[in-house]
């Protein structure tokens, strides 16, 4: 018998009766509790489980939930985890800061129980039909990303995230590097910009382009650079060498001997030989079924 698997809430609060309070009624539930009694401790606590749901305290001795929230935030794997700010405060100005902080709620003390398990019903639903969406994304090779209008992440498909990673900063893990971060504000300004070339700290480029904006979310789409992907996969899948996939990636695009041999610089003599070496090792007689065997090859990558 497959066993069910138990949401896991964590609850980030100073107060006794307050963990009290919500551990029995989240127990009920049937969901895990795990508890933390200051932020440093809830930044400690994550490091070794990650939590479906954090419930987090706005006002406590030390970091303040605000700070502990954006510390939590910062950690990739907790990029997607609901946070709901706790407290007795309720201006707006307080509800702004914790919404700020990365928070999707805010509930004011005391706290119904009947109100908070909603609360986390709705939120655990929305962040998993969220992620299912992203994991499809990225199942069907979409490296795709979203940042708000300074250019910080808010989500990422996992494939966009290991790109992302690459060009990021000496010592961030998912973050714009400063050349991406003024393209950005040009495309926000309404500047016709196309693709950003970047460059990863292997030495692979990368496109970056603008895909849309609705409100305070931004997507955008990271891909290799699909020259630099193609002839990497011509080389290494076909039997041929790597100025023999330079010719039939070209060729594949619908190029001409005299065009192939302008571009990279050859006589036609030696395109020809070249064409007549990738033909021999693919098994061809002629550039028509050379280049249906490159483009299968090629489908994905645009």
């Amino acid at each position: 018998m497959v066993e069910q698997h138990r949401d896991i809430v964590l609850v980030v609060d100073d107060s006794p009766d307050t963990l009290s309070f919500l551990t029995e009624a989240i127990e009920r539930s049937g969901a895990t509790v795990l508890v933390a009694v200051a932020g440093d401790l809830a930044l400690a606590l994550v490091e070794e489980i990650t939590p479906d749901i954090i419930l987090l305290d706005a006002i406590m001795p030390g970091m303040d939930g605000f700070e502990t929230c954006r510390r939590l935030k910062a950690l990739t794997q907790l990029a997607h985890v609901p946070v709901i700010f706790m407290t007795g405060l309720s201006e707006t100005e307080h509800i702004v800061k914790g919404l700020e902080a990365g928070g999707v709620d805010y509930v004011t003390k005391p706290i119904a129980p009947d109100e908070i398990l909603a609360r986390i019903r709705v939120h655990l639903a929305s962040a998993r039909a969220a992620q299912s969406a992203r994991a499809a994304l990225d199942t069907t090779g979409r490296t795709l990303f979203a940042v708000d209008r300074s250019g910080a992440v808010l989500w990422s498909t996992p494939q966009a995230a290991r790109l992302l990673s690459g060009i990021a900063p000496e010592g961030s893990t998912l973050a714009l590097p400063q050349k991406a971060l003024q393209w950005l504000s040009g495309c926000l300004g309404g500047a016709v910009a196309g693709p950003l070339s970047l460059i990863d700290r292997a030495g692979t480029v990368h496109m970056l382009s603008f895909i849309g904006g609705s409100g305070d979310e931004v997507l955008l789409r990271l891909t290799r650079d699909s020259m630099a992907a193609g002839l990497e996969r011509l080389s290494t899948r076909l039997p041929i060498t790597n100025r023999e996939a330079e010719v039939l990636l070209w060729l594949s695009r619908g190029k001409s001997s005299r065009d192939i041999g302008e571009i990279l610089g050859l006589s036609p003599r030696t395109v020809t030989k070249h064409l007549e070496g990738i033909y021999a090792k693919l098994g061809v007689e002629n550039r028509t079924a050379a280049s249906i065997i490159a483009a299968r090859h090629l489908e994905d990558l645009g």
